[in-house]
């Protein structure tokens, strides 16, 4: 029983990875807590869901939800983020909780309150190793959650566009000089964290095959969480944290009861933070860059 919930742990902490990441690309890079990922994360499963339910197949529904967190994110970097550069980094941080506010309320309006079952895609299909029982459909959403990471660690590490990145991420003023076009760089990296959050979204739905207009908010929490308990502008880190998150949770309820699973998750971090306030993978004392 105890192996059966570190698969499913490990199956959750996937989610929370992607998000972690998500939010890791905004503070690592940008230096902005982007509350909007949570929002983009509902709107990538409630979307794929309304899509389906429309009569679109699945990977096409899928595609929409992607563009259309996509084109949010740039609304939110237009509107939110750009105008107020230079001024108070409360007022993007609060913007963006705005268009999380309004993304759930939108899809409020349009698909009610009550959570929705999302259809199953692969039904009953299970893979069987000992008595340990695994989804095909979770085990998929760990390995591509997995590939997404490591292929966006290389593109940061081995890329002109990654060492484009990480000069912004390590000093606006450098890149200027560099002749790094910062203007087209931020939206681009806005819709990659969109892309990520969204894309957490969907495999949520598909592995718990349910989806809510507030489905988001928790998520959001917890991927936060993650983030930090791995260290703060950390690729791997943002995994590790996502990882036992998701481990954390799953123990919790298995073990101890549903009620405290919040008191599980957020004493893990003030634990770690206790313990080691940069993260499992941060460095001390300046927050590590991409």
């Amino acid at each position: 029983m105890v192996a059966q919930q570190i698969v499913n742990g490990l199956m959750l902490g996937a989610i929370y990875m992607l998000v972690a990441v998500a939010f890791t690309l905004a503070i690592g890079v940008l230096n902005f807590l982007n509350f909007s990922l949570p929002g983009l994360f509902m709107a990538g499963g409630m979307l794929a869901f309304g899509l389906m339910k429309a009569g679109w197949p699945f990977l096409l529904a899928a595609a929409g939800a992607l563009a259309a967190a996509a084109f949010i994110s740039l609304l939110v970097e237009r509107f939110a983020y750009r105008p107020m550069q230079g001024g108070d980094p409360e007022v993007p941080l609060v913007s963006s909780l705005g268009f999380l506010v309004l993304l759930e309320n939108l899809m409020l309006v349009q698909f009610g309150s009550d959570q929705q079952a999302f259809p199953a895609l692969l039904p009953d299909l299970n893979l069987r190793l000992g008595g340990l029982v695994i989804g095909y459909a979770q085990l998929a959403s760990l390995l591509l959650s997995l590939g997404i990471v490591a292929a966006l660690s290389f593109v940061l590490a081995k890329t002109s566009a990654g060492r484009r990145i990480r000069t912004v991420a390590e000093s606006r003023e450098t890149a200027l000089l560099m002749g790094i076009d910062i203007a087209r760089l931020v939206p681009q990296l806005f819709v990659a964290s969109a892309a990520l959050a969204a894309l957490a979204g969907i495999l949520f739905a598909v592995n718990y095959q349910q989806v809510s207009p507030f489905m988001g908010e928790g998520v959001g929490f917890k991927g936060v969480a993650a983030m930090i308990v791995g260290g703060m502008g950390s690729i791997w880190g943002a995994v590790l944290g996502g990882l036992l998150i998701g481990l954390a949770e799953v123990v919790s309820i298995s073990f101890i009861g549903a009620d405290v699973v919040n008191i599980t998750v957020y004493g893990l971090l003030l634990l770690i933070l206790i313990v080691r306030p940069q993260g499992l993978m941060g460095r001390a004392p300046s927050r590590e860059k991409l």
